[in-house]
């Protein structure tokens, strides 16, 4: 058996465990699910321990799969979900259920840091980012405001990734792009803003050293060892949130190389040698999984979760009809057939809006609307009309990258969105660059395992690492003429959001 490489993803469904061996090949992949909570409206917890039991899982699945045996493994690299927060005590325990990424409940302590920081002219001074509910800090405030009992007992703060690092080596860390999304993060120095936390009044003790994505941090325990399968002394590098690793995997680690990833969903991802100026906030402004390298990207909040909505709306009688997860699935595929037969002269406009927007409109009360609609507008008009909606609001992500001075000379496809060739060649003609299919889809675990593999010595640094693994599938070329017509549409949708926002506001 040749030495292998784990990357282990932490997501917000289930664990994800990816063996790859020297030459960049994937050996083998598992995963583990693991539960959501919902107490409230608006709340999303997890249990910590039940990651770790999701990631104890995938991994022994995973060397099973493969047919090795932990000795086989040489380096470890964790990937996760990015923002959430697990609160421990003195002696390590958890204290509560993580907040997470999609936690709304704190409005009003974004509110607060805002107000504390100086302004949120000066909280992006600070960190690069303005205060949102998804974001670490906000949750810490919850926590001290709600249930001061308990926040009284915290001594450590971690990511999610962070915890199962914390559980394989007994060493607490975080790396540089994770602790970017934390909003306590001074991503143009690469270290933790301790004058925002004076702000704040956070002890800077309650926050781990921060490393390098792909610096080894630690070595896996002997429990560790019995609960994964995995060789006591094994070698864990610090990792990287999952969109900064999902970049890894997809080869976004050079200057003009961007990705659009189209899952529920849709995430503008480009790679910078240096902090990316973000003075409107609408951009996230983080730190690269790639030594000494910034990131830049936007969310947008509805990307495939339109098509998703359409799918339950406008195919219902097929989508009851549909006995399994692969039939339901392949209905996406005949739904955009069907967006591609209508034409493309007479498409009303779509905001994809369905739960509120964060790029590049930051307005958690935008909604969706067709404009434009008659008497002779299709089912399949109404579909093309949502792919382009779509495409066309990612695509205004990478203008606010090109005006903050970010090139832009190739795109990486990823996510349902790369796996259809009309919506591929959709997005060529609306980025108006060329586009890239890949060849592998694995994303964040696999972007773990380079970084592990970076770490141990198998790759000199992340590009080389990214050189032999990544490999494209098909390009797409921008058409002059139909990128001529989406340019207009994209004025015409600015147009109508600016008509419609003071409904949105009102």
């Amino acid at each position: 058996m040749a030495k292998l490489l784990l990357g282990v993803d932490v997501g917000t469904s289930a664990t994800k465990a990816l063996l790859l061996d020297a030459g960049g090949k994937v050996r083998a992949t598992a995963s583990a699910a693991h539960a959501s909570l919902f107490p409230r409206p608006g709340w999303s917890e997890q249990r910590p321990d039940d990651w770790w039991t999701s990631s104890c899982g995938a991994i022994k699945t995973v060397l099973r799969a493969a047919h090795a045996t932990g000795r086989d493994v040489t380096g470890v690299g964790l990937s996760g979900q990015m923002h959430g927060s697990v609160f421990l005590d003195a002696r390590g325990a958890v204290l509560h259920n993580a907040l997470l990424w999609n936690d709304q409940r704190t409005t009003a302590e974004c509110a607060e840091i805002e107000r504390r920081a100086g302004g949120r002219a000066e909280l992006i001074q600070l960190v690069r980012n303005v205060a949102l509910t998804g974001y670490q800090a906000p949750k810490i405030l919850w926590l001290r405001k709600h249930l001061p009992r308990r926040f009284a007992c915290v001594r450590s703060v971690l990511l999610p990734k962070d915890y199962i690092n914390y559980r394989l080596t007994d060493v607490r860390s975080s790396d540089v792009s994770d602790a970017s999304g934390t909003l306590l993060f001074d991503v143009a120095q690469r270290r933790w803003s301790t004058e925002l936390m004076r702000r704040l009044e956070l002890d800077p003790t309650l926050f781990p050293p921060v490393a390098e994505s792909c610096a080894v941090i630690g070595e896996l325990t002997g429990a560790a060892a019995r609960a994964t399968g995995l060789r006591v002394g094994t070698p864990v590098v610090a990792g990287a949130g999952d969109q900064a690793a999902a970049a890894v995997g997809t080869g976004v680690v050079r200057t003009g190389v961007v990705s659009a990833t189209l899952g529920t969903s849709g995430v503008i991802f480009a790679h910078s040698p240096q902090p990316v100026p973000n003075d409107a906030g609408l951009l996230q402004s983080f730190c690269h999984a790639v030594r000494g390298a910034w990131c830049v990207f936007g969310c947008m909040l509805s990307a495939g979760g339109s098509l998703q909505w359409a799918r339950e709306v406008l195919y219902a009688d097929r989508l009851a009809a549909a006995r399994t997860p692969a039939a339901r699935d392949a209905l996406y595929a005949a739904m955009i057939a069907e967006a591609a037969e209508a034409s493309a002269d007479d498409v009303p406009l779509f905001h994809p809006y369905l739960t509120g927007e964060r790029c590049p409109h930051a307005h958690p009360h935008a909604r969706a609307a067709f404009v434009g609609l008659t008497r002779t507008h299709t089912r399949g008009a109404l579909l093309r009309a949502l792919l382009e909606g779509v495409t066309l609001n990612l695509a205004s992500q990478l203008t606010l990258m090109r005006n903050a001075g970010v090139p832009v000379r190739e795109v990486r496809l990823a996510g349902g969105g790369a796996r259809n060739l009309w919506w591929r060649q959709l997005q060529a003609d609306i980025y108006g660059v060329k586009c890239i299919a890949l060849r592998s889809e694995e994303g964040s675990a696999l972007g773990a395992a380079l970084l592990a593999g970076v770490g141990v010595g198998a790759f000199p640094d992340v590009p080389t690492a990214c050189a032999t693994t990544v490999d494209s599938a098909a390009g797409y070329r921008p058409r002059a003429a139909q990128a001529r017509v989406y340019a207009a549409r994209a004025r015409r949708l600015a147009a109508a959001y600016a008509a419609l926002e003071p409904f949105y506001r009102a």
